[in-house]
């Protein structure tokens, strides 16, 4: 047997679940490295079962949706700004889950559900690019129901910037200013513990996230036709990195049931006021 970098994409002992899906098909879903592995790691922190109603937020091009849809028996409704619902409905039939998986275009800062209608929110790899503001868990949770779970996988650095007081220049050097919403498990906890609206459940490192980057890294240079010119760049910061900055977090929460029921008091009061 030829081993090759897209070989490496397949790791049972590790990622059991996402090993039964052919690298080739998700790396043709690029938007990212390694989605599948993330989410399942992620979901190892929460408690997904069949028939609850999860909201895939900044989904891509669908791989997670069809993840989470194949894999935990969940309705999922596939959130994205760039990708055409049409496209990433496309990649739902096709993988089979086209009737468990609902594509819809959202802003995440103008989000068109219903109030309490979703039993999970999960967010791989784009919490980073919308997520970071003080208002926004206040905001997304509205959509939670009480005791929902939430659950995300962004990029993180080790140390955060402000701490550094610099971009380190190999970083720098390939996602520019981009690298200071990158932020610590830590710096997570407590942004979302100090709102009071959430019990955090877990907040870590994800073990050797450098690692499977550089893997998805070569696997992407050398499967794709221009492979090589895109992804070079990244093997080249993660091989000077080697861990020492850079990781994925890996955060997971509960919506508090008395925030909930003290969020629909004070929506009534104001009802009545008005």
């Amino acid at each position: 047997m030829v081993v090759t970098a897209l070989s490496d994409l397949v790791r049972p002992d590790r990622y059991p679940r996402s090993s039964r899906y052919d690298p080739a098909w998700l790396l043709g879903l690029d938007m990212g490295p390694n989605p599948l592995w993330l989410l399942e790691d992620l979901a190892r922190g929460l408690d997904l079962r069949p028939g609850m109603r999860v909201l895939d937020l900044g989904s891509g091009k669908g791989a997670t949706s069809v993840f989470l849809a194949r894999e935990y028996g969940v309705e999922v409704v596939a959130a994205d700004l760039w990708i055409a619902p049409e496209q990433a409905a496309a990649v739902f039939a096709e993988a089979g889950v086209g009737e468990q998986v609902e594509a819809v275009r959202a802003e995440a800062h103008a989000l068109p559900f219903e109030e309490e209608s979703f039993d999970a929110i999960v967010s791989v790899d784009a919490f980073e690019y919308f997520g970071t503001a003080d208002s926004y868990l206040p905001y997304l949770l509205r959509f939670l129901r009480p005791g929902g779970q939430l659950g995300v996988a962004t990029p993180a650095m080790t140390r955060e910037v402000r701490e550094l007081g610099v971009i380190p220049p190999h970083i720098k050097k390939v996602v520019g200013w981009e690298a200071i919403a990158w932020h610590t498990a830590e710096w997570w906890r407590f942004q979302w513990e100090i709102t009071e609206l959430v019990t955090v459940t877990s907040a870590r490192l994800q073990e050797d996230a450098w690692r499977d980057w550089l893997l998805w890294a070569r696997a992407g240079a050398e499967h794709h036709p221009d492979g090589r010119s895109a992804n070079q760049p990244v093997i080249d910061m993660l091989t000077t990195d080697r861990g020492e900055f850079l990781s994925f977090a890996l955060v997971s929460a509960r919506k508090k049931w008395e925030q909930a029921a003290s969020g629909a008091t004070r929506r009534q009061s104001r009802s009545f006021a008005a």
